[in-house]
């Protein structure tokens, strides 16, 4: 299956379902083989933008704003075919969303405060916008606080 196809099938069903599909893809593209605390980190990620809005307001628009996230800069034909570590992404994304669900004292969070990311395997220097301390660095994945939460 292709990404392309995974949305659109996604955009039929609908409601929460689609919600989950787009966090489990954006987990799939970004960290799949990253530990699962770094999958956990980059949900989080993703979960805090839609709750700050100033990226969207739902996950599907956040994860989908342009440049923001793997499922925008990757070709849309780029295949889902590592069923485990898709099924993994879909465990993780259903259980953050429930988690992100309750009260914000009551959250694990991996990265507090973090809302953006970049992986080490993509960039030779930190970005102009991650030049705040780490929140943390999980796998080779750096999360950053940029925006004034």
């Amino acid at each position: 299956m292709t990404l392309a196809t995974l949305f659109w099938i996604a955009a039929l069903i609908g409601g929460p379902v689609k919600e989950q599909t787009c966090l489990a893809a954006t987990i799939y593209l970004e960290a799949r083989d990253q530990p699962t605390r770094g999958q956990w980190a980059v949900a989080e990620v993703a979960l805090r933008r839609v709750e700050h809005g100033r990226w969207g307001g739902s996950i599907c628009e956040v994860v989908k704003a342009r440049g923001q996230f793997a499922p925008t800069l990757v070709p849309a034909s780029t295949p889902i075919d590592h069923p485990e570590a898709w099924n993994k992404a879909w465990r993780i994304a259903g259980q953050a969303i429930a988690m992100w669900q309750q009260p914000p004292s009551e959250r694990r969070q991996v990265v507090p405060g973090a809302d953006h990311f970049f992986a080490h395997n993509v960039v030779r220097r930190p970005p102009a916008w991650a030049q705040s301390e780490p929140v943390a660095v999980i796998g080779d994945h750096t999360f950053v606080r940029v925006a004034s939460l």
